[in-house]
């Protein structure tokens, strides 16, 4: 899914396009938490019970987890005014739909496998208008439970009816983590006497996955209802697996526009400071550090959405995270953290190989995977014989996802005969005050070697440690 800022905030509450807290530059907590971009807001926080945050504008519990699992009806209410309202617009779902690597990815996945699905019990996680619900109960699903939060809902009803479809899906509007099946009234029963009761679903189906995938962080809801409702033993999750990439990329003509326009806005404030103090008589001066880091985090310090060329790529992409949707868990959704397996990158740049002369930072996407369980308890598991794969990456042309574009503060100069060598981290953890926004550290230091010695050869030159947060706005 992709997020989208739309004007149905709640009235005289929020008039903006997302905050992303600036603490975390100056005073990062010890779990890397904070975030992204607009107006700021003046936050007042306490506590209350079920750990939820009462605050008219924080859209995160106190442990970090979307406000959807909770009882804070003020946490819900901010939760839909900053993240579902948006999904509940037609012109929002067409993007989606129109989106034909997308698309064509769930289509083969679902349609292809229609023996996996025949007689089956299906559950589609946030069904928006129904087209994933629709293709299950096409390829001979029993029944298909659709979950969708918003008022998208009632279109996706319709369209149930306008394909004939109503008498096999049934469209329910709430939170996944409040809804309750009709197991009596629909005779579904679970896969042995061990099972939870409520464990009467075959098969989930969710479009759930954001910018650089964990971006809206819905997989919350959907580790929540995999644990409710999905068969332990025999059930499968589509997508069934995912991964997330990091690369170098040559990126400069957009990386120096954003600098000129950090430069150009910088520019127009002194204008206005010295205006404003000869023409009024008040000195405003005394605000340039505080503005210059707001444009500094806006212009430099924000992703950007970019549809890359392939040759953008400058080097093999790096695997920073990976998820088995069957085995994750509600710590694996938070992010990237610090001494995770994969959370390391090693670049090599090789002037012979590339035709640009400088790097101008890192671009992250992700893939997903729909193919049969690999865990040891889904040894039983209906077997896909049509996998099926989408990827976000430069490869693909256009998706809606694109990728992630985090532009250094200045580029990586490339030397003819030599190798640049990149190596780093990645962390990725949400925002302290919206749990469906996160920030990135990317630290890193670069090295050269003449081309021909090897990975561990004669360094010529080595840069200082870099170490910067990124929003994703």
């Amino acid at each position: 899914m992709q997020y989208l800022l739309l004007c149905c905030l709640l009235p005289n509450v929020f008039s903006f396009a997302f905050t992303i807290g600036s603490d975390f530059l100056s005073n990062p907590p010890v779990s890397f938490h904070s975030q992204p971009i607009s107006s700021s807001t003046s936050l007042h926080q306490t506590t209350i019970p079920n750990n939820m945050a009462d605050s008219d504008f924080v859209n995160a519990t106190e442990n970090g987890e979307i406000p959807t699992f909770g009882k804070s009806d003020k946490a819900k209410a901010t939760d839909f005014a900053n993240y579902f309202c948006s999904y509940a617009q037609l012109y929002h779902q067409k993007q989606m739909l129109a989106d034909h690597n997308r698309m064509a990815a769930y289509h083969a996945a679902i349609m292809g496998n229609a023996d996996v699905f025949k007689d089956k019990v299906v559950m589609d996680v946030g069904t928006g208008s129904g087209i994933l619900a629709a293709w299950a109960a096409q390829a001979g699903a029993r029944r298909v439970y659709a979950i969708e939060y918003t008022d998208m809902a009632k279109h996706a009803r319709s369209v149930m009816e306008a394909n004939n479809l109503a008498d096999i899906v049934t469209v329910i509007q709430g939170a996944v983590e409040d809804v309750e099946l009709p197991i009596k009234e629909d005779g579904l029963v679970t896969e042995d006497e061990e099972s939870n009761e409520n464990q009467v679903v075959d098969i989930i189906i969710s479009e759930w996955m954001g910018y650089f995938l964990l971006r809206e962080s819905m997989l919350d809801s959907l580790i929540r209802a995999r644990d409710k409702f999905l068969k332990p033993k025999t059930g499968l999750m589509f997508p069934s697996h995912t991964n997330m990439y990091l690369a170098p990329i040559y990126d400069e003509d957009e990386r120096q526009l954003s600098n000129q326009d950090y430069n150009g806005a910088m520019g127009e404030w002194s204008q206005f400071a010295e205006t404003t103090k000869s023409t009024y008589g008040v000195d405003m001066s005394v605000l340039t550090q505080a503005y210059e880091r707001e444009q500094r985090e806006y212009f430099l310090l924000s992703s950007r959405w970019a549809e890359l060329p392939r040759n953008a790529i400058m080097a093999p992409p790096a695997l920073v995270k990976r998820l088995d949707m069957i085995t994750c868990t509600l710590e694996d959704s938070k992010g990237i953290m610090a001494g995770d397996e994969d959370a390391c990158f090693d670049f090599d740049i090789d002037t012979r190989n590339v035709s640009a002369q400088s790097i101008s930072g890192f671009a992250g996407w992700f893939d997903a995977d729909f193919k049969s369980r690999t865990d040891e308890a889904g040894a039983k598991a209906p077997k896909l014989s049509n996998p099926s794969y989408l990827t976000t990456g430069p490869e693909a042309g256009y998706t809606h996802w694109g990728q992630q574009v985090f532009h250094a503060m200045s580029s990586i100069p490339l030397i003819n005969g030599e190798t640049t060598r990149i190596q780093g981290s990645l962390e990725m953890t949400r925002s302290k005050d919206n749990a469906r926004l996160y920030n990135c550290r990317i630290r890193y230091v670069s090295s050269r070697r003449k081309s021909e010695e090897g990975k561990d050869g004669k360094v010529l030159m080595k840069g200082s440690p870099v170490e910067h947060v990124y929003q994703i706005p």
